[in-house]
């Protein structure tokens, strides 16, 4: 077997079928069968397994996935230690970020990365966090920015930094810039929502949090995705309840308010997350080190979160909240 072989491998048993394989490596369909065929001849074992959806591992696929990742691994490290005793680290790095944060995050983040790593390549991905982490795990991206991303397996969560959570709305003729005026949650019940579907957990946090007080939000409209969401707040159709930092990035920012929530306060954890099935390598590392650093100047230290509801109590904890964005 070679390195060829093992990388077509992996990328096919990671993304469930040749045809993506095939994209993600810029090979043609039948080279890549050609190749994953002659190692199941060279080991004597079916490694994959077709059907109606993709291809998945056999058993003995799942045994050599294992080993496949850990050699590539090494191989890469090895590459990474030699460009260190040449005096610098080298490598590809791709990056996923909400959208709200690549439009304040993403010039500096380059600029600190091409003086520290000069020799490395860096990719910044923009997407919604649940695709996102479906890209890291099928080892699309190496590390992602989210907004409190669910507990999944083999993904590890470090914390970077919180942002209050406000409603946003259409600013009113005459209304002073600053500072804008809190607004306690209760109050947004009565008010016409634009808010994410389900199961979006920024969607399921204001839910909870409003059904602690026996009231349900106002839904008027259901969008994915906060550029249209700003825009129909802009537009006058509604309220929403985001970051301030999504509506400070907005072309339409000029337009519009984001008043604090109060009694009880909302916030969205930026959590760093990184895939277990691919340790990082040197330069990997060292671009988590920059973005932790980077956050810490730019939005402070993670905020402590307070002990949830017992349940028991009757209180439903609500989840951490999902920017849309």
């Amino acid at each position: 077997m070679d390195l060829k072989q093992l990388e077509y491998f992996v990328r096919v048993a990671e993304l469930g079928s040749f045809t993506r394989a095939a994209h993600a490596l810029g090979v043609v369909q039948p080279a890549l069968s050609r190749q994953i065929r002659a190692l199941e001849v060279e080991l004597r074992q079916h490694l994959l397994v077709r059907n109606g959806r993709g291809a998945i591992p056999t058993e003995a696929g799942k045994v050599l996935l294992a080993h496949a990742r850990g050699i590539l691994h090494q191989v890469q490290r090895a590459r990474e230690e030699l460009g260190r005793v040449r005096g610098a680290l080298a490598g590809r790095v791709a990056i996923g970020l909400p959208p709200s944060l690549a439009r304040t995050l993403a010039v500096p983040l380059t600029r600190a990365f091409r003086r520290a790593l000069p020799q490395a390549t860096l990719s910044i991905s923009e997407g919604l966090t649940v695709a996102m982490l479906d890209a890291l795990t099928q080892g699309h991206l190496d590390l992602v920015l989210a907004y409190n991303p669910p507990g999944l397996p083999d993904i590890t969560l470090q914390p970077l930094f919180d942002e209050p959570l406000a409603l946003v709305q259409r600013r009113a003729p005459g209304l002073p810039e600053d500072p804008p005026l809190p607004i306690a949650l209760h109050e947004v019940a009565a008010l016409p929502l634009i808010i994410p579907s389900r199961p979006n957990a920024l969607r399921v946090q204001v839910e909870a949090a409003l059904a602690t007080l026996g009231l349900k939000p106002r839904v008027e409209l259901e969008i994915d995705g906060v550029a249209a969401i700003l825009e129909l707040v802009a537009d006058g159709v509604g309220v929403a309840v985001l970051s301030p930092h999504a509506v400070a990035t907005s072309p339409h920012a000029s337009e519009l308010v984001a008043r604090p929530l109060t009694q009880p306060e909302l916030h969205a954890h930026v959590m760093l997350a990184s895939s277990d099935r691919r340790p990082a390598t040197l330069t990997q590392q060292a671009t988590a080190d920059l973005i932790r650093t980077l956050c810490a100047q730019r939005y402070g230290a993670p905020r402590v979160p307070s002990s949830p509801p017992d349940p028991a109590a009757g209180a439903t904890p609500a989840p951490p909240a999902q920017c849309p964005g």
